[in-house]
């Protein structure tokens, strides 16, 4: 039994997720997700940590055991209420090596500085230069970050830090819902990238790779996310079981680095993606379930090479795109977010 798993075994996930005073909270992630990315921390004891996304504070308490009584902990959230519930139930359970505070976890923490190990659960937009600047020479950082312009399209990284340099050691699939500016009520529309959001009869969105080309009112996202929304077209997808391999699906699509990829959220809960233009649309579902425009849908026929070469093996799934935050590591570049998110992953 590893480190990670001895020290889970003192640590009572639903004391923190449930509440009894705070009651249950959404701003969590699957445990056994949680300690794959603390195992591919490493951490040892005495090390500093950063932790950006306190949520629960459920992670917060594997991370002071897995560093012992003389490392040190800094966990910041944007959201006061997780930070203050987390704060006094960490107190109650008599950690004193851990402090939470109310904070931009893009901006880091140059109080506590410099770290050993920097994790976050929640996706920036692309590495964060305080993340570089605040951890220790040979300190690694373990963060979800964009492979695409549009949600949901993530990768973890494991980032060693080398005279200042990042280097990816390692990338996982998975991912965390995006940082925001402000603590975030609507958890099933993304932080960031939503392009149109359509709030009657029911709650929909839709994100362009695109949006550049796309007019001041949003004309092409209101159209693409009309089409979608009273699709013309649907099919089941008979390739394999889509709905279990989703995460391997969406990596390979942002892989692909098509210009016209789009995400869309059609009901609470069931992202899809697909393509589209200013004419055209299609996607696929969690579910399996295709929908299009029309049966000659030229963003069907886009759509089914691209699922066609997913099943293949085309291209080389992440071949030529190992990115940070959808692109080149900027040193100066924070992230036009600049804030911090929730817990909760976003469905696999």
């Amino acid at each position: 039994m590893n480190a990670v798993a001895l020290a889970a075994e003192q640590v009572p996930e639903r004391h923190y997720t449930h509440h009894e005073g705070r009651g249950p909270t959404p701003h969590r992630s699957n445990p056994v997700v949680i300690h794959r990315e603390l195992a591919t921390l490493d951490l040892q004891p005495h090390m500093r940590v950063a932790e950006y996304g306190t949520g629960s504070g459920y992670s917060t308490e594997l991370i002071a055991r897995l560093v012992g009584p003389t490392g040190e902990v800094t966990s910041l959230d944007i959201d006061a209420y997780l930070t203050r519930w987390a704060s006094l139930i960490h107190h109650e359970r008599g950690l004193d090596n851990v402090r939470c505070y109310t904070a931009d976890g893009t901006a880091g923490f140059r109080e506590r500085a410099p770290y050993d190990r920097v994790v976050a659960w929640c996706t920036p937009a692309l590495l964060p230069k305080a993340w570089t600047d605040q951890v220790a020479d040979g300190g690694l950082i373990v963060a979800p970050l964009p492979i695409a312009d549009v949600p949901n399209m993530t990768v973890v990284a494991k980032v060693r830090l080398r005279g200042g340099e990042p280097m990816v050691e390692a990338v996982f699939t998975g991912g965390y819902i995006e940082a925001t500016a402000s603590p975030k009520g609507d958890l099933d529309l993304p932080g960031r990238w939503v392009d149109w959001e359509n709030r009657v009869p029911g709650p929909s969105w839709i994100s362009l790779a695109w949006r550049a080309q796309d007019d001041r009112l949003h004309t092409g996202a209101r159209s693409a996310l009309d089409r979608l929304l009273n699709a013309a077209h649907t099919e089941p997808y008979e390739g394999g079981d889509v709905d279990v391999d989703w995460p391997s699906w969406r990596t390979f699509a942002a892989a692909l680095g098509n210009p016209q990829l789009t995400m869309a959220g059609l009901r609470p809960d069931l992202w899809a993606i697909g393509h589209s233009t200013t004419e055209s649309a299609a996607v696929i579902q969690q579910d399996g379930v295709i929908l299009a425009d029309s049966p000659d849908s030229p963003s069907l026929h886009r759509q089914a090479g691209r699922m066609g070469a997913q099943q293949r093996g085309d291209g080389g799934l992440l071949r030529g795109r190992r990115r940070l935050g959808g692109q080149r590591h900027d040193r100066g570049a924070v992230g036009p977010t600049a804030g911090r998110g929730r817990r909760r992953s976003p469905p696999e």
